[in-house]
């Protein structure tokens, strides 16, 4: 029996590990070695994953569930940095800076299952795999990318223009000219991720909406009438 929860527990590190873009191009046998110093945590709904000032030392792997990561203004105003679902990971920072601390906080957003891998463990696997360090490498370039993109819509673009662009972002491929797409946070989120306030968000969408370019359904959902349109509208 004993055997068995043994074998149970490693296989939820290890579908933990296979569903990382930054360890699922190894063999298996090279992601169950990997899947056997990963501990798992389970977070209820509100709980911290981590919070600024504390030690990084440890990659985190959201394996089911939900959190995000903020920080904090010196005015104490929450800035929304991203949303981490399964198979997203944080702290890869740790991993080639010793010794650094967390300056966000994560908070699981719903209950939320993590793999941990701490440094000096992960640190074996890139000496050995160094395509890891190469995947991870491209991982964070492209989060670069959206936070250089983030910071220059707010800074020069209107706020419907913002959230146009992120409608338009969230639209699957393939799904057509009238995609229904699903809010991947709150508009409390939305609000702090595109630099405004909750109220603005609910009046855009209210407008956007009378316009006849979106309607908005329960459960965070947004059918985009006519997505060419939405696209060519500017206040």
């Amino acid at each position: 029996m004993e055997q068995n929860q043994c074998c149970h527990h490693q296989h939820g590190h290890a579908e933990c590990i296979r569903i990382v873009p930054i360890f699922n191009h190894l063999e298996d046998s090279q992601m169950d070695l990997i899947a056997e110093s990963a501990k798992t945590l389970h977070l209820q709904k509100g709980e911290m994953l981590f919070r600024a000032g504390e030690k990084d030392d440890t990659l985190y792997i959201i394996n089911s569930g939900k959190a995000r990561i903020y920080r904090l203004s010196d005015s104490g105003k929450e800035q929304l940095v991203r949303i981490l679902n399964p198979g997203d990971f944080t702290g890869e920072v740790a991993i080639f800076q010793p010794g650094s601390i967390h300056e966000n906080y994560a908070e699981a957003l719903q209950n939320t299952s993590i793999c941990l891998i701490k440094r000096e463990d992960l640190q074996e696997y890139l000496v050995e795999y160094p395509q890891i360090s190469l995947k991870i490498l491209s991982e964070v370039t492209m989060r670069l990318k959206d936070s250089e993109k983030q910071t220059t819509q707010v800074a020069i673009e209107n706020v419907e223009t913002r959230i146009i662009s992120f409608l338009a972002e969230n639209v699957e491929k393939g799904s057509g000219n009238s995609p229904t797409i699903i809010l991947p946070m709150s508009k409390k989120d939305l609000a702090s991720y595109l630099g405004t306030t909750p109220e603005t968000i609910s009046r855009k969408f209210t407008t956007l909406e009378e316009l006849g370019l979106i309607k908005q359904l329960p459960k965070k959902k947004i059918k985009i009438m006519d997505l060419d349109q939405l696209l060519l509208y500017t206040e």
